[in-house]
């Protein structure tokens, strides 16, 4: 089984020495170190004889901002993993998380007992976040989505389509891929990992990245999110009794 090289980055002793310990324990795990300045973190992540897979980091620095370590990662390391852990629950900070390259926010107040199973279900195509994170999310997105869609959905009523036409497919179609598409609307049916990697004739870390893809394209953290927002977005037919497997 591979072994993950995790950076730690949290000014916090306590909290940091609890999240190594339990990266530590895992033998699907290495720390690579544990700091408390962004200026420590920023010498590993630049040093290239290191190799680094996982970035856990804490948001607000003593001299720094974690979100800037996320991005420089992204730009030095594009295979590294960026997940954070913050004091900071508001919806900007989250936001902004995840446009820096974050694939997980989660609240310190809610930190999980294994901070190393929660490493591990992102390697396996998770994106980790608190319960209560991801409805302050959800329902900041779908605020900007019905904004962002208000302008277009005037234009088309202005557009006098005809009684009955049908109109044409979901605003969100063009964002996937045809092989997105197709890993989707298996999801949707129920197939595991496992069983879409034989259908499709390819490797489960490749479905992992599919569906990882899917979940940054269509904002969600989880199967039945990505099936419920791409059937409301016209990327999915509503399920039939026909669709059952």
């Amino acid at each position: 089984m591979p072994e993950w090289r995790v950076l730690i980055v949290e000014d916090d002793v306590p909290t940091r020495d609890f999240f190594a310990d339990s990266v530590s324990s895992c033998g699907q795990l290495h720390l690579v170190a544990g700091v408390g300045t962004f200026e420590e973190a920023r010498a590993l992540i630049e040093d290239k004889n290191q190799v680094i897979d996982i970035l856990l980091t804490d948001l607000a620095l003593p001299d720094g901002n974690g979100l800037d370590l996320i991005r420089l990662a992204g730009r030095l390391r594009p295979s590294c993993e960026a997940l954070v852990i913050s004091m900071f629950g508001d919806e900007d900070s989250v936001l902004s998380s995840v446009e820096a390259g974050a694939l997980g926010y989660i609240q310190k107040d809610f930190t999980p007992d294994n901070i190393a199973h929660t490493i591990l279900e992102m390697k396996d195509g998770a994106s980790p976040i608190s319960p209560m994170i991801a409805r302050r999310v959800l329902a900041k997105y779908r605020a900007l989505h019905l904004v962002d869609q208000a302008p277009a959905a005037a234009a088309a009523g202005a557009g006098g389509r005809g009684a009955g036409e049908t109109p044409v497919a979901g605003p969100g179609r063009a964002l996937l891929s045809v092989r997105e598409q197709e890993v989707l609307e298996l999801i949707a049916r129920g197939f595991s990992y496992a069983e879409i990697s034989k259908l499709k004739s390819v490797s489960v870390h490749t479905v992992q990245s599919h569906i990882k893809n899917l979940y940054t394209k269509l904002a969600v953290h989880s199967k039945s999110e990505a099936v419920y927002e791409a059937t409301r977005l016209g990327l999915l037919q509503p399920p039939s009794a026909a669709d059952a497997r």
